[in-house]
């Protein structure tokens, strides 16, 4: 797979550009610690980067000089195994934050799994902003915090011994994050590649792959297309995967621990 590095060229102090206006995440990324008159100083740091499938935002162990919000496509998070391969930590969707470590390093690799769109901000202006901003830091604290709980919903997918019961729950908990505070969608949509999903849940492709039909002739999911599944049966699924029912309502799995 061929991957290209970014560099993210942003000028300090330009002009306020609006793009916060009209950003379809504004209401749950991290600006939505600012009120509409004060996003204008963080669209003040602010540089738009752009990248096509597969290119690589940030890689493993290179300095960390800039903070990103993803405001459309999909980010995979990965590192390099001593062999070769590769483990897929997790995904990023839009409104989540790439930097919340305040490490010097980036300590996974960021590639963009489809075209996807970024805000991104130099450290030591967003540090100033917080600075300036309580309420941004606070923001970045819940989201970190948030983070860990996905991190421990991660542990509970991947310590699961059949792989049927790892594809259900990572269906489950993705049809919430997507959900994003509206009712969960029985529509699920994969952006990710069947070898993605296998570098996530630590399976083979192969298995991967035999899992959905598994979960399809029992009659617990559809599958219009590669990227796309249809959740037919939410309870018998989440009995699989050995989690509570989620309501229509919530976009939060219960998981039992």
């Amino acid at each position: 797979m061929s991957r290209s590095a970014t560099v993210v060229a942003i000028r300090p102090h330009r002009k306020a550009c609006g793009a916060c206006a009209d950003c379809e995440v504004r209401r749950t990324a991290v600006c939505a610690a600012l009120e509409d008159d004060e996003v204008v100083a963080l669209e003040r740091i602010m540089g738009s980067v752009r990248l096509e499938a597969n290119a690589m935002l940030v890689e493993e162990g290179a300095p960390r000089r800039r903070v990103f919000s993803l405001t459309s496509g999909m980010l995979r998070l990965l590192t390099a195994l001593p062999d070769g391969r590769r483990q897929i930590t997790g995904f990023l969707l839009p409104g989540d934050y790439l930097g919340l470590l305040d490490e010097a390093t980036h300590t996974l690799t960021a590639e963009a799994v489809v075209p996807s769109v970024l805000c991104g901000f130099p450290v030591p202006q967003m540090q100033d902003l917080m600075e300036r901003y309580p309420r941004l830091r606070d923001r970045l604290h819940q989201m970190t915090k948030a983070a860990l709980r996905q991190a421990w919903d991660n542990q509970l997918v991947l310590g699961r011994l059949a792989p049927v019961e790892k594809v259900s729950s990572f269906l489950l908990v993705l049809s919430a994050r997507q959900a994003s505070g509206r009712p969960v969608s029985d529509t699920v949509p994969l952006a990710m590649t069947r070898a993605d999903i296998a570098d996530y849940l630590g399976l083979t492709v192969e298995t991967v792959s035999r899992s959905f039909t598994k979960l399809r002739q029992q009659g617990l999911i559809r599958l219009p297309d590669a990227h796309r599944v249809e959740i037919v049966d939410r309870g018998a699924l989440a009995a699989v995967a050995g989690m509570e029912p989620q309501s229509s309502g919530s976009s939060t799995p219960s998981t039992k621990r």
